[in-house]
């Protein structure tokens, strides 16, 4: 029991030295690997190419296979993966009741994340939804490591996405979308690389606050704008003090300078033209008539 234990963890040490390049080894063990069918396997394939030659030129067009420039085919022989690893663009040939293939779209796929109820660090519930682009790396490993590669790419972008919210508060979700949109695709990327997929880019939609949170976080906005009207308003009337208080001290140095503002604001009164003007004269111009 301790020398299996010891080599499942030397084994486990091992695969975490390896790295990303673990991927890249899979897929030249794969595509290169052994294809011995055995005895009885050849044999099979012998009358497989038997057949073929006595039913030619009929079975010329069993023989022959297209895929599209976007399209890999990986074939099986007798249940074994051809060695040269996915076939294509154009033509190749396969031996008909030995040989399948399966073929693979290699194009970018987009997927919409379905919205995700994510309850944030500071224990708010945002409703969270984004984008995936991504596309098969290679061929051989998302037909042969996995069952479904778009439907594990689906159902592991909507994990990421709350697993990585989790970790962030409210303010961190609505400012800092580009950041998580580049952790949650290198986490992507790291997990499909043994599925043969290329995460390519990672885009955050949507968040969408509850209806109350809404509420306060917009009372809380006009409350700081009222606040911040107010001081605006206090520093215009202490500017506004001061101006006078200037202007008072000016006018106080030259006795005509009050009596040349007041014929000002009469000027301005008068180009209204629909007010009625009380002027009164100064003591000066009647002491000359009081004298008299």
């Amino acid at each position: 029991m301790d020398n299996e234990e010891s080599s499942l963890k030397a084994t486990k040490r091992r695969e975490r030295q390896s790295g990303p390049s673990s991927a890249l080894h899979d897929a030249e063990a794969l595509e290169s690997g052994d294809s011995d069918i055995g005895f009885c396997g050849w044999m099979l394939v012998g009358l497989s190419l038997l057949l073929m030659v006595v039913t030619l030129p009929i079975s010329i067009w069993m023989c022959i296979k297209i895929v599209k420039e976007y399209e890999r085919a990986i074939i099986f022989r007798l249940g074994r993966l051809l060695r040269g690893g996915a076939k294509g663009p154009g033509l190749f040939f396969i031996l008909p009741c030995t040989d399948s293939f399966i073929n693979v779209d290699m194009r970018t796929i987009t997927f919409d994340i379905p919205p995700q109820e994510v309850l944030t660090k500071d224990s708010v519930t945002v409703s969270v939804d984004g984008v995936v682009y991504y596309r098969v790396q290679n061929a051989t490993l998302a037909v042969a490591n996995i069952t479904n590669a778009d439907a594990a790419t689906r159902l592991l972008a909507q994990t990421t996405l709350r697993n990585v919210l989790g970790t962030k508060n409210l303010a961190e979700i609505l400012s800092d979308r580009e950041e998580i949109a580049h952790s949650m695709q290198s986490t992507l990327d790291d997990a499909t690389d043994d599925w043969g997929i290329k995460v390519e880019r990672v885009e955050i939609k949507d968040v969408k606050l509850p209806l109350q949170l809404q509420r306060a976080m917009a009372a809380e906005a006009e409350a700081t704008r009222e606040a911040r009207a107010k001081v605006i308003a206090a520093e215009g009337e202490m500017n506004a003090s001061r101006a006078l208080k200037e202007a008072s001290l000016v006018i106080a140095e030259s006795p005509s300078a009050l009596q040349l503002r007041y014929l000002q604001t009469l000027n301005t009164i008068a180009a209204e033209k629909n007010s009625t003007i009380i002027f009164p004269l100064p003591l000066e111009m009647m002491q000359g008539f009081i004298k008299h």
